[in-house]
């Protein structure tokens, strides 16, 4: 028999998490699907700019999130969604990837992106252990140390001009000698003295012992072997949105397209944190993304424009 929620949140992160939390402090019934709990934060070893946290692992970030949620009596399961429709005016239908169907009054979609991987040998082995795929967080733990990025966007030369105040030396690492970054960007990490790019180049392979000691690189010039003590991957992150392709509008880049309260083009969905087209993908940022979107949420449920401000009352503390 189908089970049905006021709410069921796509995404086990930070903004899903947060969103269970808000729904079920709103005493809707409420169930999480996530393949894996905490998203992309869980990835992350060493959190130290999550406010009112001097220092986190973020596996034990999002355990403590999912205990919150859970206290408040939001379901967790681990487990993907295979589909999502909309049957009949105020209501959906909801299949999950080990068969089970469930029936739900709003949807919130927090499922985040993944980093493109280099898929290269050593790269799983030195995950946390030197190859990081966020400078905005990671970048700190490299103090007057040697590293490298990859990549030619502006997400890869912004990291290198964060680095450029905290590392010793930076290698940037592209497979071209054109990059697709601002101009701007690119001169400025030209004119830096610490930053040395290495162009024309593909990654082979990551090494080391217990951490990262090298990047092995192909170039005209033969194989390199760079010795650095991090790498930042930094080829940009995929959305994967193809299952609601015809549920929501989507961007270019696969994002869901939402307003200021969190809601899609269909109304009952709403979307939170990293799938979204809100910029800047920070934990922070998508754990206050999941709440807005679970009041919006229980605003729709109630009968209530999306943005009415007595949805929070009371409930701050």
């Amino acid at each position: 028999m189908e089970e049905k929620f006021d709410v069921i949140i796509v995404g086990a992160g930070a903004a899903g998490l947060t969103a269970a939390l808000y729904a079920a402090r709103r005493q809707l019934s409420t169930v999480v699907f996530g393949k894996d709990l905490g998203g992309q934060t869980s990835t992350t070893m060493d959190i130290e700019n999550y406010p009112g946290i001097d220092f986190s692992t973020g596996p034990a970030l999002m355990n403590n999130f999912a205990d919150q949620a859970k206290k408040f009596g939001a379901q967790i399961k681990l487990v993907g969604i295979a589909d999502i429709k909309k049957r009949g005016e105020q209501d959906f239908w909801v299949k999950a990837e080990d068969g089970s169907e469930y029936g739900a009054k709003t949807i919130i979609l927090a499922f985040g992106k993944h980093h493109r991987a280099l898929d290269v040998s050593g790269e799983k082995e030195f995950r946390n252990k030197g190859v990081v795929y966020c400078a905005t967080c990671d970048a700190p733990l490299f103090s007057d140390k040697t590293v490298a990025v990859v990549g030619g966007g502006s997400a890869a030369f912004d990291a290198v001009l964060l680095l450029t105040k905290i590392a010793k030396k930076i290698y940037l690492v592209h497979r071209r000698d054109t990059f697709r970054a601002e101009e701007i960007l690119v001169k400025r990490a030209q004119a830096n003295d610490k930053v040395e790019l290495v162009l024309n180049a593909t990654v082979q392979k990551i090494i080391g012992n217990s951490f990262v000691t090298g990047l092995v690189i192909q170039t005209p010039m033969g194989e390199q072997t760079l010795n650095v003590d991090g790498v930042f991957v930094e080829i940009g992150s995929v959305v994967g949105s193809e299952f609601i392709r015809e549920l929501v509008q989507l961007n270019a880049a696969g994002e869901i397209v939402i307003d200021h309260v969190n809601q899609t083009t269909t109304p009952g969905v709403f979307a939170a944190g990293d799938a979204t087209t809100v910029p800047f993908k920070q934990t922070v940022i998508s754990a206050g993304e999941g709440a807005k979107a679970a009041l919006a949420a229980y605003n729709y449920i109630q009968g209530l424009s999306a943005d009415t401000q007595s949805a929070d009352q009371g409930y701050i503390k």
